[in-house]
């Protein structure tokens, strides 16, 4: 009985800070789509939709931002200004290949995203948020 509470325990954080976004996820390089930013969950990952239904929205992760990650050093301040930035703004992105090759990765579609007609990417770099992530 107790290992199964030790397993609970562990996936608890797993399952609290899982990205809410479940939308379809387009899978061509080029293809176009656009929505509001409904959600931000790290420095280069955030969702994208024009209906408040989680499961309309897509997850993206920015092809020309590279943010450390969320539990190393700068993490979440690139999250916050990434929020700052960008949250509840319409962005137009395009779908491209990461340097694997693929468009889509881990359940997010590689894109490059622009905010009134600026790449996302170039705002963090203008705002001072450092990159060096994955």
């Amino acid at each position: 009985m107790k290992w199964w509470l030790i397993l609970l325990a562990l996936a608890l954080p797993t399952i609290a800070h899982a990205d809410p976004c479940e939308g379809w996820l387009p899978d061509r390089p080029g293809q176009a789509f656009s929505g509001q930013v409904r959600y931000v969950g790290d420095g280069d990952g955030l969702c994208v939709g024009d209906r408040t239904n989680p499961s309309t929205w897509i997850e993206v992760r920015l092809a020309d931002f590279d943010a450390p990650e969320l539990n190393a050093s700068g993490g979440r301040a690139a999250r916050d200004q990434l929020r700052q930035l960008v949250m509840g703004r319409r962005l137009d992105c395009v779908a491209t290949r990461g340097r694997n090759g693929r468009v889509v990765v881990y359940d997010r579609v590689i894109a490059t995203c622009r905010v009134n007609g600026r790449r996302v990417g170039d705002l963090m770099r203008a705002a001072g948020v450092r990159e060096g992530g994955n």
